[in-house]
């Protein structure tokens, strides 16, 4: 769906504008997805800005936003709206922006972020790896959660 994306690094904000506007043009129970990833020495920046900023700097420029902290949290918030009450699930992967991009497997910002207990990026984890680390594994396991109740 064309869905106009509000700006901001908060991905909840985001997702849940995002499920608002779904359900309006849908007419009937929605789940969305936002993600994100922020870097702590520029106090979440990019966050949900990261594929606008992306767009811009590609990978080589991201790495080069942060010099001395390099922590880095990826995070993805579900939003599910059935007209009533909107409820996110986030996860969150914390780790590091590596100094240069490395890998080829994923999208987006995988070549440059590695989750934290690993050396390796998203892009040179095997799919299995990376889905046993992933954000978005934790954030649907909670929607699961929540759905089954």
């Amino acid at each position: 769906m064309d869905i106009k994306e509000i700006q901001s690094i908060d991905c909840e904000e985001v997702a849940v504008q995002k499920a608002k506007e779904a359900y309006e043009i849908l007419g009937t129970p929605v789940l969305v997805e936002d993600s994100g990833l922020g870097f702590e020495e520029l106090n979440g920046f990019p966050g949900a800005l990261v594929n606008f900023t992306l767009d811009g700097l590609g990978n080589a420029g991201l790495c080069n936003l942060v010099n001395i902290n390099r922590n880095a949290t990826g995070t993805t918030v579900l939003a599910y709206y059935d007209g009533g009450e909107v409820r996110t699930f986030e996860g969150t992967v914390d780790g590091n922006i590596v100094e240069s991009s490395r890998g080829f497997n994923g999208f987006g910002w995988d070549p440059i972020f590695s989750p934290e207990g690993f050396d390796e990026t998203f892009a040179e984890m095997s799919a299995e790896e990376k889905n046993d680390v992933s954000m978005r594994r934790s954030a649907f396991e909670k929607f699961a959660e929540f759905f089954e109740e």
